[in-house]
């Protein structure tokens, strides 16, 4: 059992990343998908989109910061500016996740929810290369940095 619960405690060392991603981007998911189906309750199926999209990029960058890419900046400009990434990465998505909706309910008349499931996984896969490569990118370590107060 002991030899059971180190393996699984190595895998999740070597993946925790990904793994985090992974749980955190299901979270993300479930917090679009519910806040989409409320606001569907009042609102078109684009409103709602843009209303669930703003509440799950908050959520997601809480989660992504903290437990996922464990990012720590110096100083509050950095924090801004990788916010600022953040939601300009998004705005990618969120404009790529309006266009495969537009063309897949407007055009093909795919049932709405179906589509934005399968655009939620087009999405969640972007953000994750999107936020690796340039929002969360580990910095070189710098010396002279040490023992500053991190955000």
């Amino acid at each position: 059992m002991k030899e059971a619960y180190r393996t699984c405690k190595n895998l999740y060392i070597k993946y925790k990343e990904v793994i985090n991603y992974l749980f955190f981007g299901v979270l993300s998911f479930i917090v679009s998908m519910v806040s989409y189906y409320l606001c569907r309750l009042c609102f078109d199926y684009l409103v709602s989109n843009l209303i669930s999209w703003i509440i799950a990029v908050v959520f997601a960058y809480v989660t992504n910061k903290l437990f996922v890419f464990e990012s720590k900046v110096e100083t509050k400009a950095k924090l801004v500016k990788e916010f600022t990434l953040f939601v300009g990465g998004r705005i990618f998505t969120l404009v790529l996740e309006t266009l495969i909706l537009c063309v897949m309910v407007d055009m093909m008349k795919i049932n709405d929810m179906m589509v934005k499931v399968i655009a939620q996984a087009i999405v969640i896969l972007t953000n994750y290369i999107v936020s690796k490569l340039i929002i969360f990118k580990k910095q070189k370590s710098n010396k002279r940095s040490k023992g500053r107060e991190t955000l």
